[in-house]
Formats: C-alpha cells, structure tokens, sequence
C-alpha cells in the first residue's frame, strides 16, 4: 500500500479528515523549506504539498506567484527540490508528499528520468496543472511505474462525462478546486462546496479534497466536517511572506490541523 494509500485508509478509520499544507520549495531558501518539511508534521501535517517553483504558474494566484518568484531568485530548481525531498525521507518515512508543479520543468528534466528521481526521492503523488487528462500519459505512465499517483483536479464547472475523463487514471486523492479562479483570491461557498463534494464522493472510492480559498481555521473546520482533506496554500505563503517567524507559521499550521481534526468530533 502506498503512502497516500495508507494515511488517507488511517484517517477514515479514525472519521478524520486530512490537513494538508502547501509550501512552495526554496521561498524564501532552501534551508527554512528543509526547516518546515520537518516540523509540519509535528504541527499536525497529515499530507504535504510541495510547490515546484515555476516562471508562469497560471492557476496560482499573486501570493504563490510571488512565492515562486522569490524561490527561482534564491536558485530552486526541479533537481534541488528533489534533494530537499530526500532530505526530508532521511527522517521521515511515513508522512506522504506531493508535488504540485507545471509541465514545463519536468519536460526539461527529462520526464521518464523525472519519473524515477521523484520516485528514488520519496515523492508519493504529483499535480501537474498544466497537464490535463487527455495530455498526461506522458508522465502518467513512467510516474505509475514507478509508484507516484497523478493526483487529478476537479472544479465547479466539471460536468459528468468531464468527471468521467478525469477519474481515469487518476490516484491518491482527487483535488476540488473549490472556486473558479486562482488561487487565494476568493472564498467558497460551503454549501456549493458541500454539494460538489457529495457528488465527486459518490462518483469514485478516491478521497476528495478540497483546496483554493481555505484561509481560517473556521474554514478549515468546515470543508473537514464533510471532506476528505482540506488543503492549504495561499495563507500560510503569506504568513511566510510577512516575515512570520517559523514558530509562528508552525503555530498556524497547528491551529489549522486542529480544527480539520476535531471538525467530525
């Protein structure tokens, strides 16, 4: 059983959804991200969402925009975010890790040499938002030989036959985009997120997530009531941003993980 596999089968014994953290790799250097990798999962981390900085990241919003910006400045490249995930596997071995990324980099890595490199490193699941359905056999088929889940997007204006394409060779868990638009620039409607979620439940035996728009505990409490996991990425990019000191984007990170965690108590 894979990582993913394993922690999404623990929380549905234990009626628990997941909290899952985005950070994006180098910002603002490589050090304070192998800083996080390690102490998000002390901070109530039950899955964690590696951001693979990019030049024109087209479904993030201007707080990971300037987050990869800062991260490609400080010298991030797809291969030292590889070692970062290495490093972290060194005393880690449980907490699942995937990468959210575009197409662009890994094309230029090589995506068959990517695809075990990833693998080798620890990497358990990949988001490439770029790569649709129809597109991503490229780097499904290597990612699946070698253990990695194409994670699938999902967004309020996919229909059924669409839903139909995406769950093909989808893995790991499915991503509900909760809002049309980019990331951290509006909030959801919980109970147009509550329906969709109802839907894409009873369409696969995949865990749903939800991500895009969660930015309070509150939030966060509500989509774990009903999802599968609640994903957060924008607002802990900007807290980083601030110039919060890591204590203090630790002591979020927990405060988010609890409410998720206690929110079917």
């Amino acid at each position: 059983m894979s990582r993913l596999a394993a922690r999404f089968a623990e929380l549905k014994a234990a009626n628990r959804a997941a909290f899952i953290p985005f950070i994006t790799a180098g910002d603002p250097n490589a050090e304070t991200t192998a800083a996080l990798l390690e102490r998000l999962p002390e901070a109530g981390a039950d899955v964690i969402e590696l951001g693979v900085p990019f030049s024109d990241p087209m479904a993030d919003g201007p707080a990971i925009q300037a987050a990869s910006l800062r991260a490609l400045k400080a010298g991030m490249t797809l291969s030292k975010v590889l070692e970062l995930v290495r490093a972290f596997r060194k005393t880690n071995k449980k907490t699942p890790l995937v990468l959210m990324g575009y197409y662009n980099p890994i094309h230029k890595y090589g995506t068959a040499r990517f695809a075990k490199d990833a693998a080798d490193a620890g990497v358990d699941g990949l988001i490439t938002v770029d790569l649709p359905p129809e597109e991503d056999e490229v780097l499904r088929v290597p990612a699946t030989a070698h253990g990695i889940d194409i994670v699938r997007l999902a967004t309020p204006t996919t229909d059924d036959l669409r839903l139909r394409t995406i769950l093909d060779g989808a893995g790991g868990f499915l991503y509900y985009v909760s809002i049309t638009g980019v990331t951290g620039t509006k909030s959801f409607s919980e109970s147009d997120v509550r329906t969709a979620i109802a839907r894409l439940q009873a369409a696969t035996g995949l865990p749903c997530a939800v991500g895009f728009g969660i930015k309070t505990p509150e939030h966060a409490k509500a989509v774990g009531s009903f999802a599968d996991a609640a994903v957060v990425g924008s607002a802990i990019v900007d807290r980083m941003a601030s110039g919060a000191g890591m204590d203090d984007v630790i002591a979020y990170c927990s405060s988010l993980a609890t409410a998720v965690h206690g929110a079917r108590a």
